[in-house]
């Protein structure tokens, strides 16, 4: 039976992050990845976004780490060459009726600490982007948008010089809680047991599956796994905005909103779907109601411009699945959270 200080599970952005901190703190680390490469799910399916810590409830545990986080993370970018820009974002009210939405977000980021947010009338907001349509906006120059693959293999750079060891194709298939720690049934090519004393479970969609599995964990510890898919659709041809556009939030995410990506390829998402298990399906028919959503701050936007797909360039397979991601428990189908930064950060 092998043994190592500690495990990771997941080798997306959040086991990536966790393995370099263990291993920079001094321990033993092994990241098992089900996956023949990084990222391979959630982390590679994502708007990609810097966000500046808008949405979250006063006091959160996501306000905190996305206020203090933001500032780390551009740190973190520009000492280790990861490509980044911050281009801010318009949050926008495009009728007088959805004011009162982006006041509520004004209030809440100022209650977190954001205090660099401008209000802006509709003629300063299409001084700054000519095809706008809206009634006033609120500009967060704080936001921006980040390469996550090249996130990703910066953290796994660092946690390798450390002397963690990044196993691929190496699933869990179950295990027990001991008193010293844990122990793992792995599998892959050469299945064994592996015993830790540490342990972080960063499985993404599959994580309260992964927990399931391991005799001992305390069921009622384990969060229900709701899953949200969110499509994405990019635009053909060249963009027409240099900033993030984002309409008032809808119940479970952001809505239909615009990013940019660092070669200047607009995607337009996620929306929101609430399904019952894994299903990356795409229905294209979705399009006319990403039309829709993005004439309300687009009107100019013509038909046949907009093609299925999340754009990302990363190791993904090739048919660009959409974002899905994993809620814990939730009072209502309703209930508002962002759906695609999955993995960190968000809002």
């Amino acid at each position: 039976m092998d043994e190592v200080e500690a495990v990771v599970i997941g080798a997306g952005v959040i086991g990536l992050a966790a393995a370099r901190a263990l291993a920079l703190a001094g321990h033993e680390v092994i990241v098992l990845e089900r996956a023949y490469t990084i990222g391979f799910e959630t982390s590679s399916r994502n708007s990609e976004v810097i966000h500046g810590g808008l949405y979250y409830p006063k006091g959160s545990l996501k306000a905190r780490s996305c206020v203090e986080g933001r500032e780390r993370l551009y740190a973190y970018c520009r000492e280790h060459g990861v490509p980044h820009a911050a281009l801010g974002k318009l949050i926008v009210a495009t009728s007088e009726e959805e004011i009162p939405g982006v006041e509520k977000i004004d209030v809440a980021a100022r209650s977190n600490g954001v205090d660099n947010l401008e209000w802006l009338s509709a003629s300063e907001a299409q001084r700054l982007e000519p095809e706008l349509h809206c009634v006033t906006a609120l500009l967060s120059p704080s936001t921006g948008i980040i390469d996550s693959h090249a996130l990703m293999l910066a953290y796994q750079g660092d946690a390798e010089a450390a002397g963690a060891f990044v196993a691929f194709r190496t699933p869990v298939l179950g295990g027990h809680v001991r008193g010293d720690g844990f122990e793992l049934s792995v599998g892959g090519d050469e299945p064994t047991t592996l015993r830790c004393r540490h342990l972080v479970n960063a499985a993404g969609l599959y994580a309260p599956a992964v927990a399931h599995a391991i005799e001992g964990v305390p069921p009622e510890s384990i969060p229900p796994a709701y899953f949200c898919r969110g499509v994405y659709f990019t635009l053909s041809g060249r963009s027409p905005f240099r900033r993030l556009i984002y309409p008032v939030p809808v119940p479970g995410g952001l809505g239909v909103h615009i990013t940019l990506d660092l070669a200047g390829q607009a995607r337009f998402g996620p929306d929101v779907e609430w399904i019952g298990a894994v299903d990356y399906a795409v229905d294209p028919r979705r399009g006319d109601q990403f039309y829709a959503a993005v004439r309300r701050y687009w009107p100019c936007l013509r038909d046949g411009t907009l093609q299925p797909g999340s754009g990302r360039r990363s190791a993904a397979p090739p048919s660009r699945p959409p974002t899905l991601s994993c809620r814990g428990p939730r009072r209502t189908a309703s209930r508002a959270s962002s759906i695609s930064t999955a993995s960190n950060r968000r809002g």
